[in-house]
Parts: structure tokens; sequence; C-alpha cells
């Protein structure tokens, strides 16, 4: 028993002196390191502490900003998935400008251009609504639809609201669903559909941030600035584009951004679709839009102008736009309205801009009547102004083209002086120098306002000459010729 009690007594003692030689030199060391390690990471935390504390800001920031509101995502897909079908890839094809005295020392200098855009699949027969700027100076226009290349024809264009009407020779297109403009509100999402930098399809979201906005980029004599103003990302080659609600309704065509830079910033700009209806309407039916002015010119009521025309300033708000410079027979002067005048309503709806004043001239006809509400004073008056045409008459006007073997070129009455369009190549003007959609207003000091006086020019005239013009480009050119 004994023995039995000393070898257990010598075995517990062994294994204490192993476990404490063990603890000694493996356990106790091995601690060390642990907490040396710990300690280091807990000053490499220390170091990056600051950073670490804003960047958990940052994200209760985030979580409290996604916590807190009660709107839903918006979901785009639905929209897109309706609109992308009805948008297509434009490429606008033309010339170099040839300068002034190429022709007169014996030739021409051209280079071919190719220039992108996108436009609208407008009705399912193929007319299809862009920018007038995308196509102004083509000599050909190929719309990209569905991996195919399509010529185009161009139907007609409207300097004023920058919009041109193409046609394509296909049936059965998407045609993109047409929204109303007057019941898009400021603040209410929206997308645009178009091929910025030649990337076909692309789609930007972004909200209306205001609408009616003159941003003053038209050089039309009659211009129409009415835009939808929004913060889609709109960049080079979106012009004429689709701007299209939740719905996938269009709601306007993009056009313009406001940018130094010549990319998107923050601001772009889309005609109506109200007024852009009205353009392919008037385009494909009369070959022009049907202009109805009321023969008077108006700018906008504040501060300055109610100084400058002796008018109240102390008023809350400068509501309705000042009939400024008037045609002297024209219709206003006839209806008894003045300088001066402040317009604040047509037909009962208010004006509160030029703009506004601008849009809602911009669906009447020549012929119709409206009624204008105007202060002068202290008394309200109004009175009914019948709208003309350009011509100061109430009939609609179509387009007359003039087509000339001679010359190589079609002609029209333009309002500066005659245009030149769908050149031939070689033809007389094309070997003087004359590029797409150049409107001649001078040929040898005289003044040209008719396609008549340039075609009898041109065939009968020999020797040396000169002409002045613009260029699509609103270029002012000389070009001197020679006629043998």
């Amino acid at each position: 028993m004994k023995t039995i009690l000393k070898t257990v007594l010598i075995a517990f003692v062994a294994g204490l002196a192993g476990a404490f030689t063990f603890y000694k030199y493996k356990i106790e060391p091995a601690l060390e390191n642990n907490a040396q390690a710990t300690h280091q990471l807990a000053s490499n935390r220390s170091i990056a502490n600051d950073t670490d504390e804003k960047f958990s800001e940052s994200l209760s920031l985030a979580d409290n900003f996604n916590t807190n509101t009660s709107l839903p995502p918006v979901d785009f897909s639905e929209a897109a998935t309706k609109a992308i079908p009805s948008v297509v890839y434009i490429n606008s094809i033309s010339k170099g400008v040839a300068t002034s005295w190429d022709w007169f020392f014996g030739g021409t200098t051209s280079q071919t251009q190719v220039s992108s855009g996108s436009g609208v699949i407008f009705t399912a027969d193929g007319y299809i609504v862009t920018n007038n700027h995308v196509v102004a100076s083509a000599e050909r226009i190929e719309v990209i639809y569905n991996k195919r290349n399509y010529v185009a024809e161009l139907v007609g264009t409207d300097p004023s609201t920058d919009l041109a009407v193409l046609k394509i020779e296909e049936s059965n297109l998407p045609a993109i669903t047409l929204g109303n403009a007057k019941n898009v509100q400021v603040g209410e999402w929206v997308i645009a559909v178009g091929n910025p930098f030649s990337l076909s399809s692309t789609v930007t979201a972004g909200i209306v941030s205001a609408k009616g906005r003159r941003i003053g980029i038209l050089e039309d004599k009659f211009p129409i600035e009415s835009f939808i103003q929004t913060d889609a990302a709109i960049n080079p080659g979106n012009s004429g584009g689709a701007l299209v609600n939740k719905s996938g309704e269009l709601v306007g065509i993009n056009t313009a951004i406001l940018s130094r830079t010549g990319s998107y910033t923050g601001y772009a700009f889309a005609v109506p679709v109200d007024i852009a209806k009205k353009v392919v309407d008037d385009l494909i039916k009369f070959g022009i839009v049907q202009k109805a002015l009321m023969g008077g010119n108006v700018i906008e009521y504040d501060y300055a102008t109610a100084k400058k025309y002796d008018l109240k300033t102390d008023v809350k708000q400068f509501n309705g736009v000042v009939l400024e410079k008037m045609e002297r027979e024209g219709p206003a002067a006839n209806a008894g309205l003045k300088p001066g005048d402040i317009i604040t309503k047509v037909n009962g709806n208010d004006i509160n801009s030029k703009s506004a004043f601008e849009e809602t001239l911009a669906y009447l006809y020549p012929g119709d009547k409206i009624v204008v509400t105007y202060q002068r004073g202290n008394k309200t008056e109004t009175a009914n102004i019948t709208l003309v045409n350009k011509n100061g008459g109430t009939e609609t006007i179509k387009r007359k083209i003039y087509s000339s073997s001679t010359l190589g070129a079609n002609l029209e009455a333009g309002d500066y002086g005659v245009k030149i369009f769908k050149l031939k190549p070689g033809g007389m003007l094309d070997q003087i120098g004359i590029t797409e959609n150049f409107t001649i207003y001078s040929i040898n000091r005289q003044r040209v306002e008719n396609p008549e006086e340039v075609i009898e020019f041109f065939e009968k005239f020999k020797g040396d000459g000169y002409l002045y013009g613009i260029n699509s480009n609103k270029q002012q050119l000389q070009l001197r010729f020679r006629l043998r």
C-alpha cells in the first residue's frame, strides 16, 4: 500500500513540475507575444481612428436618410423598356465649308464630316422627330434602327423651335406614346433616352427642375423657347432624343445643355411634347410651321422694365409681360393696344413670363382669335385680336420649292433670303462653294428675296461675281465666282 501511495505521489509531483516547465517556457512567452500583438493592433487602430469615425458617421447619415424617408425606390425599368425601342440613332453627313476665294482661284475644298444625334419615332409609318441643329447642314441623313441603316428624307425644319422631321420608308415602327407636357410637375421624375458619345440606347434619370425656361439659344426671327429643364444627364449625341415620364410617355425632345465645357454639368433642356406635336403635324401637312402672330413683341415685366415705361414698381409681384415693339398696322395696334401695356392673360389663362406668352401662341394658327387681358395705368382692359401669318394674312402658308437643273439645287424663300438645299454634286452652286442649307441674301450688291431672282441671275450672268450669304452654322460668308 505504501509503495502504491509513494508511486502516485511521485507521479503527481512530476506532473506539476512538467506543467510548470511547459507554462514557463511555452505558454508564458506565447501570452507575452499575443499581448504585444494586441497592443500593436490597438495602436494601429488609434492612428486611423479619425478616418474610421468619419466613415462611420457617413454610414450613419446614409442610414438615417434611408430609414427616415417614406418614399419607395424609383424603378425606371418599365419606362425605359417602353421608350428605348422608339429612339433611333442619326448620322448627319455633310461637307466642310469652302473658303470664300476657293472657286475664284480655280476650285473648291471640302471634307466629309459626320456628326451624330438621336431621333424619336413619332408615327408607325416612319416619321421621326429630331433637332434642327442635328440635321441642319446635312447632305445625307442616315437613321439607324434595329441594326439597319435607312436613308432619311428631310420633310421639314423649324429653327424657331430647333425641331426637324425625317421620313424613312418602313412600316409598323414602334411609335412612342405621347404624354402631356402641361401636366408635368416640377420635382417629377423623368428619364432621358438617347445616344450620347455614340453610346446607343443610353438611359439617364433626373427630375424636372423648372418649366417654361427661356435661355436665349435660338437665333430664329420668331424663336419659341419654353423649355422643360431637367437634371437628367444629357450629353452631345442626346440631341433629338426622348424625355419621358415614369409611365414611358414622351414629354419632351432633348435639345440643349447649359455647360461651360460642352458636356453635362447639371442642367438640360427639352422642347415640350405639346409644341413638338404641332410642329410635326404642320411640317407633315404644310412643309412649314404655321406661325400665329399678333403684330407685337413682348418683354419680361420686371423692375427695370417698369422703370423704363413708367409703370408701377411697388407691386408685390411683376405678373404679366410688357408690350414693347408693335407693327403700325398689326393686329395688336388695330385692337387698341399700345407699347407699355401689361398683358396679364390670353384667353383667360395667366401669362407670367415671355416664354409662357410665346408658348400660348405656339399652339395657335393664323386666323385664330384670342382675347387679351391687359393693364394700362390703373385700368384693366380686354381686346379681341385675330392672329396673322408672317406675311400679315390669315391664311395658312404652304412650302413652295423651286427646282433648277441649271443650278443643280432646290431653292425656297426664307426669312433672310433664298435658302439652297438638295445640292447636286458637281452642279453650278456646288462648284461655287455653296453648301447644304446655305441662304443667299445678296448677289453683286443686289438684295435677293425670292428663288426666281436667283435662278434668273445664274442662268443669264457671265463673268466674275460675288455673293453674300449665311451657311448652316450661322457664319456670314462672301463667295466669289466666275461663270463662263
